[in-house]
């Protein structure tokens, strides 16, 4: 693996300035008909032998096969490069923005350009799989096997996995990322972007999985939901060790969708709901039992009514019935005594 890694380190490659060898291709070519015409017009007016035959057949030779140098004019945009190679040997890689002449016999190499990336859904229908293939041919034209260098973004389809705990939750991420190393892109593997694609969820699915939902278990306290950076760095750590050998930097990976399955997500919120409920009846408790006692405190400190024991129960029950119940409370007059 790594003499692999050392054969295909990035060269970066000098190349001549294009328009200088654009007016100089021009010129020759434009010479060489001319050339032509002189010679004839020559023999015509009777000269003759071997130098006029040799000027003849260099301008028709040269006439002929002028188009080849034109092949080594390339243009580039910014964050743009080409991956060369000559007769199958990797000769290095053209970046910067310019217009540039390298060897006219090199030919670009962008394995993404003829290799589709499309999901089980597109498959099932014919007509959007005939016209996401048009798009991409337009794609490719557009792109002449350049590999962009920008920073790119990757958003693949949303998973159903199982947490630490079995539930299954839907999960997706995207992922930011950008080529470091276009030799190792394009030549290590089969095509970088669908290599991307693959780690992603294969890292997904492998994070996903150690960490419960909502609820923490026994010697864990980060959670999916609660403690997304932690868990999303981890996962873009994972994923850069997985994409290292294809020349891809990844800079950020966020979750972008979390929730649960929806065989078990109305199961799920009522038990949300029964927690949130629970939670709710307790502060409420807790207070009425404050203030009551409180209430207590002020009547015997203000000596405003001796209450006996029997009296104090039934004020406490009243005033808990009161400020616990669901509903309002509807008043008694009492016009007797209590007893």
């Amino acid at each position: 693996m790594h003499e692999r890694e050392i054969q295909f380190e990035e060269i970066n490659l000098k190349a001549m300035n294009g328009m200088g060898m654009l007016i100089l291709t021009l010129a020759l070519y434009l010479g060489s008909y001319a050339l032509i015409i002189f010679t004839a017009i020559g023999m015509e007016n009777g000269s003759s032998g071997f130098l006029p035959n040799l000027m003849m057949f260099i301008g028709i030779t040269y006439a002929v096969i002028g188009w080849i140098p034109f092949l080594g004019l390339k243009i580039l945009r910014p964050q743009e490069a080409l991956v060369l190679t000559l007769f199958g040997k990797y000769i290095g890689t053209l970046k910067g923005e310019g217009f540039f002449y390298v060897n006219p016999f090199v030919s670009a190499v962008n394995p993404t350009i003829h290799a589709g990336m499309t999901t089980a859904t597109d498959d099932q229908n014919p007509l959007n799989h005939q016209a996401q293939q048009q798009a991409a041919a337009k794609a490719a034209a557009a792109a002449k096997k350049t590999i962009s260098l920008k920073t790119l973004t990757l958003n693949n389809n949303k998973q159903k996995v199982n947490d630490v705990l079995g539930n299954p939750v839907e999960i997706g991420i995207v992922v930011i990322w950008r080529v470091v190393n276009t030799a190792k892109a394009v030549f290590n593997v089969d095509n970088y972007k669908a290599f991307l694609s693959i780690q992603c969820d294969s890292s997904l699915r492998n994070i996903a999985r150690l960490y419960p939902y909502d609820e923490s278990v026994e010697g864990e306290e980060k959670t999916l939901r609660g403690s997304s950076q932690e868990v999303a760095d981890r996962m873009k750590t994972e994923i850069q060790s997985k994409v290292e050998i294809a020349g891809i930097e990844i800079l950020e990976a966020r979750i972008t969708h979390l929730a649960y399955a929806p065989e078990i997500a109305s199961a799920m919120l009522q038990r949300q709901q029964a927690s949130a409920i629970i939670d709710a009846r307790k502060m409420i408790v807790e207070g009425a039992v404050g203030m009551v006692e409180m209430a207590l405190d002020k009547l015997n400190e203000n000596n405003i009514v001796v209450l006996d024991d029997e009296r104090k129960a039934a004020m406490v029950s009243n005033l808990l019935v009161v400020l616990c119940g669901n509903k309002d409370a509807q008043p008694v007059v009492n016009s007797g005594s209590l007893y």
